[in-house]
């Protein structure tokens, strides 16, 4: 009798994480689409040389491996996108699409790698992208 119950236990315990498995990857599959778009951004990439200190202590601490992140300043919001250590130099980032939705901002970039025969740096670099726009209460969405 206490067979019959645990495996019936088992089954609903089972049943529950597979459940909340498909909820949890439906709504991270929401995460990563386009929203509707409301508004373009108006945004600024931002030099080296004209990143806030404390902005590029933390790039610095990161840089190593993708990463994506914002930052806040008293007047304005970075938005911050590294793609990690790559082999050699050469590489650019485009900004593919920055707007406004209805309750978030949206933030696409492309890592673009060095063309066929272009001389490149032999060591490693780390790309890495930092746009300034206006400080916003929305949430940054990263695709």
């Amino acid at each position: 009798m206490m067979r019959c119950c645990l495996g019936k236990w088992k089954r609903g315990v089972l049943l529950c994480i597979a459940a909340c498995g498909l909820m949890t990857a439906a709504s991270c599959g929401v995460e990563g689409r386009a929203a509707k778009k409301v508004a373009d951004l108006e945004y600024a990439v931002v030099e080296e040389k004209d990143i806030p200190e404390e902005l590029g202590a933390m790039m610095e601490e990161r840089k190593a491996a993708d990463f994506k992140m914002t930052y806040e300043s008293e007047d304005a919001l970075y938005i911050v996108h590294g793609y990690g250590e790559q082999e050699t130099g050469g590489y650019s980032i485009q900004v593919k699409d920055c707007y406004l939705t209805e309750n978030a901002i949206y933030f696409d970039t492309e890592l673009i790698g060095p063309r066929k025969g272009e001389q490149v740096s032999k060591s490693p670099s780390y790309p890495s992208i930092v746009v300034k726009t206006e400080k916003r209460e929305e949430s940054v969405i990263f695709n």
